[in-house]
């Protein structure tokens, strides 16, 4: 809705059927010229972040909307009510950082107080979740994806300029113990980075109610994005679901059935194409919502 607003994306979709009954509750307006209807929208809150990390932002930092041109929370709600009667049934809220604005709780309790809403969800760095959750899971947030690169404190405060690992950290057990079922942890894989830490990151998974989400990089202004540094995400499946390994290590039929399902379960319907990003003219990641 431009750079001079809080930014409101429609995004996710389901294919229109022509067989739909009349009185289908999604609007036109949501419909694409594909005939795909759009009842997923995510709300940038703020493009201000109390980390830095490298491939959201560059070193110097960027230019932030003006905060009047920014959406006020009244303003914020009006929009959201319009997707919602037209359709919309989950709302993401990012940032930037979301939980860093003031009226958070506020938005929240009025989002998921909109007749029709069925999610409610957010995506945050974690660095002052943990304090804010029980209040957030009041005021009706349902959905949390907590970005996180590396289990190791030095990696995680060189990616992120700032230190903050064991907060990040903190945020997830707090939600896990306050009943969100997963938690989504967002993982970027970097070559020579966090590549090493990827079945790291899947053993979080076997104790709790966790997802990992493990991430392309991909080329935004200012993140310094080469292919060298890039993991595709064939080569991060075949480091994790290879039967092989637990099958010599004697898995048993349980195990080997829940590693093959949650690999046909990360199964995407397409790939996005990185080189051709990398050639377009682009915007850092913190100004687009995450």
């Amino acid at each position: 809705m431009g750079r001079t607003m809080s930014k409101m994306y429609a995004t996710s979709c389901e294919k229109f059927s022509a067989d739909a009954p009349k009185d289908n509750p999604v609007s036109d307006m949501l419909a694409d010229t594909f005939g795909r209807l759009h009842t997923y929208l995510r709300i940038s809150l703020t493009e201000r972040c109390n980390l830095r990390c490298q491939y959201c932002m560059p070193a110097e930092g960027v230019e932030l909307t003006p905060s009047p041109q920014l959406l006020s929370q009244n303003e914020i709600v009006r929009l959201a009510n319009l997707f919602v009667s037209s359709g919309v049934t989950k709302i993401r809220l990012t940032g930037g950082e979301p939980t860093i604005r003031k009226d958070i709780e506020e938005i929240c309790l009025q989002l998921s107080n909109l007749s029709g809403l069925k999610t409610l969800a957010m995506t945050t760095n974690g660095i002052t979740l943990a304090n804010k959750l029980p209040r957030l899971k009041e005021c009706g947030l349902s959905l949390l994806n907590i970005s996180l690169d590396t289990l190791v404190p030095a990696k995680f405060e060189f990616m992120a300029r700032r230190k903050g690992h064991e907060r990040v950290m903190k945020s997830i057990d707090a939600a896990v113990e306050l009943g969100y079922n997963p938690v989504k942890v967002n993982c970027v894989v970097m070559r020579g980075f966090n590549d090493d830490e990827v079945c790291d990151f899947v053993e979080l998974t076997r104790e709790k109610p966790v997802n990992v989400r493990f991430i392309e990089f991909m080329p935004f202004d200012g993140n310094v994005w080469n292919v060298k540094k890039l993991v595709p995400y064939s080569e991060m499946l075949d480091i994790v679901v290879s039967l092989r390994d637990p099958l010599r290590r004697g898995a048993d039929d349980n195990e080997l059935t829940h590693i093959i399902g949650a690999a046909i379960k990360r199964k995407k319907a397409a790939h996005a194409g990185m080189f051709d990003i990398a050639k377009t003219p682009n915007r850092p990641m913190i100004h687009i919502g995450g």
